[in-house]
């Protein structure tokens, strides 16, 4: 087996990952489709974990302890599920909303579960220069004034 370096406190292959560096998920957002139409006021009102404030965002924004998620729930059966830190717990936690939206007594189903978006980090071990690698790279790059 490869040398071993140690990456925090997990072990790195470095015959998979020659620098030694190796990203962390941190967020893996998905969406799936729920396929039944929804009364947002009926699910905020008898499930825990649920706020709803039309005025403010048209979802139901509903969450569990595990695996750790957020989901954001539509009337037309649309939900996005954020927050999972792998795509596995990621499809667990969409599947729990799901079987939560059924015992409300809708006929929901679980189609077209889809991972959106992956966000990872890991430490690259030097300063990043941001101003340079805007210049450098312009076209893949913008400036926000905030």
């Amino acid at each position: 087996m490869a040398d071993q370096v140690l990456e925090g406190s997990q072990p790195v292959d470095l015959a998979k990952h020659p620098s030694g560096i190796v990203p962390t998920l941190q967020n893996i957002v998905s969406t799936v489709n729920l396929d039944c139409k929804l009364d947002l006021k009926a699910i905020a009102l008898q499930a825990r974990n649920a706020e709803y404030n039309p005025k403010r965002f048209a979802a139901v924004i509903m969450r569990i302890r595990e695996p750790k998620t957020t989901a954001l729930i539509f009337a037309s059966g649309k939900m996005v599920c954020t927050g999972a830190k792998s795509e596995q717990q990621s499809k667990l936690a969409a599947r729990k909303y799901a079987r939560i939206i059924q015992k409300l007594g809708f006929p929901a189903k679980f189609k077209d579960f889809k991972i959106q978006n992956i966000v990872g980090s890991c430490d690259v071990k030097f300063p990043i220069r941001l101003e340079g690698l805007a210049y450098s790279h312009g076209a893949f790059s913008s400036v926000s004034d905030q």
